[in-house]
């Protein structure tokens, strides 16, 4: 996420997940009701769950999963360190490409833990 636009994606992300829930198809909803209850706490903890998202959306390259990921873990408590060591197992598990997926990730913890 370029620096400045997170609060540009937040409320666009929040008005298209408005339009799903308005007109997505009950598979479309039942999905999303997954999702939420997934990242849940359960025998691993919400935080855990969402260090473990951001993982995987940086390994898979999603710029606004990461951006996601990165919301919630901020919400959860997760710590500048604990972010950074996730980071280094995304770069493990997904190899030099991860790179400027994790800058541009660092980027916008260090911006959203200034608001």
């Amino acid at each position: 996420m370029k620096k400045g636009e997170f609060a540009r994606f937040w409320a666009e992300r929040e008005a298209r997940t408005g339009l799903v829930n308005e007109h997505g198809s009950l598979n479309t909803k039942r999905f999303l009701a997954l999702d939420s209850a997934t990242y849940a706490d359960g025998e691993l903890s919400a935080r855990t769950k969402e260090l473990m998202g951001l993982v995987a959306s940086l390994v898979l390259r999603c710029p606004e999963c990461v951006a996601y990921h990165l919301k919630q873990c901020l919400d959860a408590g997760v710590t500048t360190p604990e972010l950074v060591e996730a980071m280094d197992v995304a770069l493990l598990v997904g190899g030099s490409i991860v790179i400027p997926h994790a800058r541009e990730a660092l980027e916008t913890w260090l911006e959203l833990q200034k608001k």
